[in-house]
């Protein structure tokens, strides 16, 4: 029997499956959709990912109704969203100091550390920093 594989995403793949509008890789955004379907994969996120979602449909400027049936489909995915511990938030504070990244950005690379389990990611950012212990995977490579 095949392992299920742990992904951690950050919020750039999760805004790919509730609007498509303007975003690239959606088809491999959806393939990760499938392997957890086809219990492949599991997801998970920091709970902050929500809130970065949120704000990424805001800023589509999408309709009130649009933006809230795509919180309604974020919630139906199934993503384990953690609450940040503090040791993760002081993980993530080491991380974003030393690779001049931002709290929330390293928040999920913490947390991929942690969980040691592959970072997907759209984040240009993300894919640039090499850090020990941390395997970031663009998602246009996502196969």
């Amino acid at each position: 029997m095949k392992t299920k594989k742990t992904l951690i995403l950050d919020s750039s793949v999760a805004v790919k499956w509730l609007n498509k509008q303007d975003e690239n890789y959606t088809e491999q955004a959806d393939k990760i959709l499938k392997d957890v379907q086809g219990d492949k994969s599991s997801i998970i996120m920091p709970e902050l990912a929500k809130c970065e979602v949120g704000n990424a449909l805001l800023n589509k400027k999408m309709s009130l109704p649009n933006t809230l049936g795509s919180l309604t489909t974020l919630y139906s995915i199934p993503i384990h969203f953690v609450p940040q511990s503090q040791q993760q938030a002081q993980n993530a504070m080491q991380i974003a100091h030393e690779n001049n990244v931002t709290f929330y950005d390293a928040s999920f690379m913490a947390l991929a550390k942690e969980k040691k389990a592959d970072l997907i990611t759209d984040n240009p950012k993300h894919q640039k920093k090499k850090i020990q212990g941390l395997r970031v995977v663009p998602l246009k490579e996502y196969r």
